[in-house]
């Protein structure tokens, strides 16, 4: 296969102007209220379990429809597509700031969800198509510099508008509405890229049905477990059990479609199948920390959720040195497995200190394992998705990119859904045995984050069995490659 041309530098920058304002604005949507979270659900009196699906139904949606954008970028125009899933975002974005009781809310951020899923997967689509794996170093500056302002901001700004009496937090998803307008507008200016229509197209939906379906009820399940009734249950049978029957069923459809969602092809060699694993120790590390650290500061240390926020920014800054200094050096050598095992390492050794959290811990001892957090993060979040997209060529990248993110966000979506179970479990356990709230919000909180260290591990393992490659300097693959 020939190698494709990269367009000249200075059309790639003009292009990410509008790409990199769209994953600002979908980052933000899932960070902004993270610090705002205990203040919405109680002016919508939402219970713990729903406290916890404002932010799981944002990454379900995204989840699952992840590698649908993905599969339609390989097929149709990359630039009408993330237009469109900037509008399901505004759409989302609205109902999200008008609703009236949690379940709307929940309902709201599904939607908006829908759109936050296509933003993602589609920026990192169109750059993958237009900038080669060796040279995105070069520009890895300033996407994570746009992440990570949007993730450190998204907290402080969250805390800030729920602080703000004349605001409030219903602004917390208005305010990425004109955001999204102004991507709209500069993708329609700036972003061109190449067709390639191919014909008697498909799009798996039967697939992405049961993939969905099977989801779904698993985390259903996990939500209400040892609640609404007991391990040992029909509901149990029922739901687990119907859960793994429309995930064989997936799996059954997959193998034997033309056009699969998650193609079979692509999870099945071990490059891929490694990236997913330490992906989804990534996902449950960027989106469990953020969600339950401003919980704890806020209901264990008493912090206001501006507070909260500030004192996240550890992590936050760890994301964005590390993301620009690996970047760079990436870009300068083509190895990318030194920078994945060193992230994965940070990752496990910052929730393993974090695992000794309670009430009492000084904040300096909270700082430096949030600070190895965010290095790991910055240092594994895209790099999985880098080693997939080197791997494979040009025509399959849409999917291959889309398979990773949504591994990556199904790890954040079960990784939030089981840990946030697990939180509200242990809170009632500990005011049961007597503890006050704080205390007893402050020993759960170190609990899930034990947790979440072995989970880390995982990356870990994945890291160090991947084998070593270089980066190559073309957008497609060569008979070289």
């Amino acid at each position: 296969m020939s190698t494709t041309t990269a367009p000249p530098s200075r059309a790639i920058l003009k292009a990410l102007t509008g790409l990199l304002l769209a994953l600002f604005v979908s980052t933000l949507s899932s960070t902004v209220v993270a610090t705002a979270l205990p203040r919405m659900l109680g002016d919508l009196h939402g219970s713990p379990t729903q406290y916890t699906w404002v932010v799981t139904a944002t990454l379900l949606a995204a989840t699952v429809t992840t590698p649908i954008w993905g599969k339609l970028a390989d097929l149709y125009d990359k630039k009408t597509l993330v237009q469109a899933a900037a509008v399901v975002f505004i759409a989302g974005s609205v109902a999200a700031g008008v609703a009236q009781d949690a379940g709307q809310l929940i309902a709201a951020r599904g939607l908006q969800g829908i759109g936050v899923g296509g933003l993602q997967a589609l920026v990192q689509i169109a750059i993958a198509a237009m900038i080669p794996p060796r040279e995105r170093g070069r520009y890895a500056g300033y996407q994570s510099s746009v992440t990570a302002l949007s993730t450190i901001g998204g907290p402080l700004l969250g805390g800030f508008i729920v602080d703000t009496s004349w605001l409030g937090w219903r602004w917390c998803f208005f305010i990425g509405v004109p955001v999204a307008l102004a991507a709209l507008v500069l993708l329609q200016l700036t972003l061109c890229l190449p067709v390639l229509r191919r014909e008697n197209v498909r799009i798996d939906y039967w697939g992405a049905t049961l993939l969905t379906g099977g989801v779904s009820l698993l985390l259903i399940w996990i939500s209400f477990v040892d609640d609404a009734f007991a391990w040992l249950s029909w509901q149990t049978a029922a739901m687990v059990g119907g859960s793994v029957l429309l995930l064989v069923l997936a799996a059954w459809v997959e193998t034997r479609v033309a056009e699969p969602i998650v193609p079979p092809g692509i999870i099945t060699q071990r490059t891929t199948a490694l990236a997913v694993l330490g992906s989804l120790a990534a996902g449950t590390a960027m989106f469990g920390a953020a969600v339950f650290l401003s919980q704890y500061f806020q209901v264990s240390r008493g912090h206001t959720p501006t507070e909260a926020g500030v004192l996240t920014i550890p992590m936050m800054a760890g994301i964005l040195i590390s993301s620009i200094v690996a970047g760079r050096l990436l870009s300068r050598t083509g190895r990318v497995k030194p920078f994945l095992v060193i992230g994965s390492l940070c990752l496990a050794a910052g929730f393993a200190c974090l695992g000794f959290l309670d009430e009492f811990t000084p904040l300096v001892l909270i700082a430096v394992p949030m600070l190895l957090i965010g290095t790991g993060v910055g240092m594994t979040l895209q790099n999985f998705v880098l080693v997939v997209q080197n791997a494979v060529p040009l025509a399959d990248i849409g999917a291959a990119s889309a398979t990773v993110s949504f591994f990556r966000s199904l790890g954040g979506t079960i990784g939030v859904t089981v840990l946030g179970a697990v939180l509200a479990r242990q809170v009632a356990h500990h005011t049961a045995a007597g503890l006050p709230v704080p205390a007893a919000y402050g020993e759960a909180t170190g609990t899930v984050f034990a947790l979440s260290a072995g989970v880390a591990l995982l990356g870990v393992l994945a890291a160090v069995l991947l084998r070593p490659v270089s980066l190559r300097t073309s957008l497609d693959v060569t008979k070289d490659d």
